[in-house]
């Protein structure tokens, strides 16, 4: 399998050199050359395999050699190994209401099924090609500590991870900031997640500075983060479904990055039985925006929300769907990409409008409406939801054979959860005493100038130690 960039700058490339990339060299984001399409009878024998043999199968078509298949099932069988759930990621029913728990790993978030595997991806390229990377990466407030935990005490690795200061949750700075390994570097960005995440990729632009420094990307930007969410899509249809390949269901994902969102557009079209994707958005709905009109317009300012992860405007991963939607051609997504950073806007024709509106339903969701959604959640079944959870459980409500993803455990949030039912979610073990730990991160300015200066004055203390 080979790999191009969405802007069409780079010769293809193989599964290791595109996730050791992160960001294509010409700014783009990496696709494969082809989808795989999955048979039928394919889908209704992937239905009866536990997490791990599906994860296998999916990860192998994307692979192709460059892993032997002892060595991928191995890096799997580790990846997975912690999660506290022995089917990594269930499906709970709530009296038809069917929830994905994606929060059993290390974090108690659904970057863990992702990160803990690209984590394992990156010790395994090093060991056996050589070599150091230094991963930098931009948070929200559940990327971060994912990424960490993947990657901490790891050799030839360090890790930069930028959070906006004050906009995360408490649970999840201290996440990130109470791990003590030496290859770990916390920094809070005076700003928000959008300048942050615009840092990073400036970062990565700089070609002689990402070359000089070995720089590695764990964000959603990282084509394995795509293709190990994916996983889970064909893992929740084949239990609900039974492997009935006739049995169409839709998946409501609480967006931010567009990245599990577009995970599941990638499910879709490798033939995965999908009626419809519904993109469910806090007040940063420019998501919910562009399916709504086919524009996608910045707005002004980054909302603060009950769903903090999700407070975002630029959703790296709408380059990809964008490079779909225009059937590969590069120069169109280009073309529009330049309008985006000239204008802050882009628009598609109507034709792509109406293939996105085919693609996708959209729900923006108010903090009220996920206050109340979180309520009446408990009253109905005693279960409880992470803001974020609640945000996709109301942007699916009253449509059928829906699976809503339950991207944080409530606990990550249990301010939200207390205004939302009078009590807090019990903790689970991972997250016990973290408040009591102490803390290492360093406050910058929202600036590449200032985080450049970090990495190259941290890099060359820790060359020294």
């Amino acid at each position: 399998m080979h790999y191009l960039s969405t802007r069409g700058g780079i010769e293809p490339v193989g599964f290791a050199q595109a996730v050791m990339m992160g960001l294509a060299t010409d700014g783009g984001l990496l696709v494969p050359a082809r989808i795989p399409q999955i048979e039928r009878a394919t889908l209704a024998h992937w239905s009866r395999l536990d997490f791990q043999s599906l994860a296998f199968e999916v990860l192998a078509l994307f692979v192709g050699d460059e892993i032997p298949h002892d060595d991928l099932r191995d890096l799997i069988a580790r990846s997975y190994g912690g999660f506290t759930h022995p089917e990594v990621t269930p499906v709970v029913d709530l009296d038809g209401l069917k929830i994905l728990e994606l929060f059993h790993g290390p974090t108690a978030a659904f970057k863990d099924v992702a990160l803990q595997l690209l984590g394992n991806l990156f010790e395994y390229f090093l060991a056996r090609d050589g070599g150091q990377l230094n991963i930098i990466g931009a948070t929200s407030g559940d990327t971060g500590s994912a990424a960490i935990y993947g990657v901490r005490g790891k050799a030839r690795i360090e890790i930069f991870i930028l959070h906006p200061k004050g906009r995360v949750s408490p649970i999840q700075e201290r996440q990130m900031t109470t791990v003590a390994d030496a290859n770990v570097h916390n920094i809070a960005v005076r700003g928000t997640f959008d300048d942050a995440q615009g840092i990073v990729k400036a970062l990565f632009n700089d070609l002689a500075f990402k070359s000089t420094y070995r720089l590695g990307a764990v964000n959603s930007i990282n084509w394995a983060r795509i293709l190990a969410q994916t996983v889970y899509y064909f893992y929740a249809w084949g239990r609900v479904s039974g492997g009935d390949p006739d049995r169409r269901l839709r998946f409501s994902v609480p967006s931010g990055n567009f990245g599990d969102a577009f995970a599941g557009y990638l499910a879709k079209r490798m033939g995965l039985p999908v009626e419809r994707l519904i993109i469910a958005t806090n007040r940063n709905d420019i998501l919910a925006r562009f399916i709504e009109t086919g524009v996608y317009r910045v707005s002004t300012q980054v909302c603060q929300t009950l769903s903090p992860a999700m407070d975002i405007q630029i959703a790296s991963n709408f380059e990809r769907y964008l490079y779909y939607l225009y059937n590969g051609d590069t120069l169109r997504v280009r073309t529009l990409l330049e309008e985006l950073q000239h204008t802050g806007q882009l628009a598609v024709d109507p034709d792509r409008h109406a293939q996105a509106r085919a693609d996708f339903d959209a729900v923006a969701v108010s903090d009220q409406q996920t206050l109340e959604q979180m309520r009446a959640t408990f009253e109905s079944s005693g279960y409880i939801l992470c803001p974020h959870t609640a945000v996709g459980v109301h942007a699916a409500r009253g449509m059928p054979d829906t699976v809503c993803l339950a991207t944080a455990h409530p606990a990550k949030f249990n301010e939200a959860v207390h205004e939302a039912i009078g009590r807090e979610a019990p903790q689970p073990p991972s997250l016990r005493g973290l408040m009591d730990k102490q803390a290492r991160c360093v406050e910058l300015d929202a600036s590449v100038e200032a985080i450049k200066g970090h990495l190259q004055a941290t890099l060359a203390t820790r060359a020294s130690t």
